[in-house]
């Protein structure tokens, strides 16, 4: 597990903000709207499975190619851990970038078809995204470590799921960690060979509260609280 010092990616991601850095590093992988007054796209509760008919614009049956995911945090994140008392740090693969404050989660498997947002099918990606060996931890002043690991992402949900573990100890598997606000989700783009998504929000899911609140004996982390943003990038070759 490495640890950087809350004074560091505060400064970094403070830094992003005022830069407006945060405007290009941008976001991806939900089709849901956090907003109730954006129409852009359907919630997962309204979604419409793909017809016979329907034909993915672009699909990938296999993402054990990689690249990655990536979250710019967001200042109002980092601000609550240190009101909280807790160090951020990455665990097994996943990497932190101090110079821009973004997180990256290796992909090592999954698949992703992709509708697009003309189509008539919602959510407009589908399929899974997995981060095996991978996650970030969160360290108390008192020793009392969380991991949150093995990241696996349903698009069709507009959910995250992972692993929890408080120390040492295995507390949820597959468990409900982030929500994933796409109504600024941009059309799918090519970068090379790499397809990339932008465009969304990722959110402490109401479990992951619930959990951290219980864990850290705190009522200070709210749900739905602004981690950051996030740009999925992957492999089709």
């Amino acid at each position: 597990m490495n640890a950087f010092t809350r004074k560091n990616i505060t400064k970094t991601t403070l830094g992003l903000v005022a830069s407006g850095a945060l405007v290009f590093s941008l976001a991806a992988c939900s089709m849901d709207s956090g907003s109730s007054t954006d129409t852009s796209s359907s919630s997962a509760s309204a979604s419409s499975e793909p017809s016979a008919a329907s034909t993915p614009a672009a699909s990938i049956a296999d993402l054990s190619k990689g690249v990655d995911t990536q979250v710019a945090v967001d200042a109002s994140f980092v601000s609550a851990l240190t009101s909280l008392g807790l160090t951020p740090g990455v665990v097994g693969s996943a990497t932190f970038d101090s110079t821009t404050g973004t997180f990256a989660f290796p992909i090592t498997g999954g698949n992703v078809d992709y509708y697009g947002p003309d189509s008539d099918v919602r959510p407009y990606v589908q399929g899974e995204i997995d981060h095996d060996g991978s996650g970030i931890s969160l360290t108390a002043a008192d020793g009392t470590v969380v991991e949150l690991t093995d990241f696996r992402i349903d698009p069709g949900e507009s959910k995250l799921y992972g692993t929890v573990t408080a120390n040492g100890q295995v507390a949820a598997e597959d468990a409900y960690l982030f929500n994933l606000w796409g109504g600024t989700l941009k059309p799918l783009q090519m970068d090379g060979t790499n397809a990339v998504l932008e465009g969304t929000t990722v959110h402490i899911s109401p479990d992951a509260a619930a959990l951290l609140n219980q864990t850290f004996k705190t009522d200070a982390v709210q749900d739905e609280m602004l981690v950051g943003v996030a740009k999925i990038t992957v492999a089709t070759e």
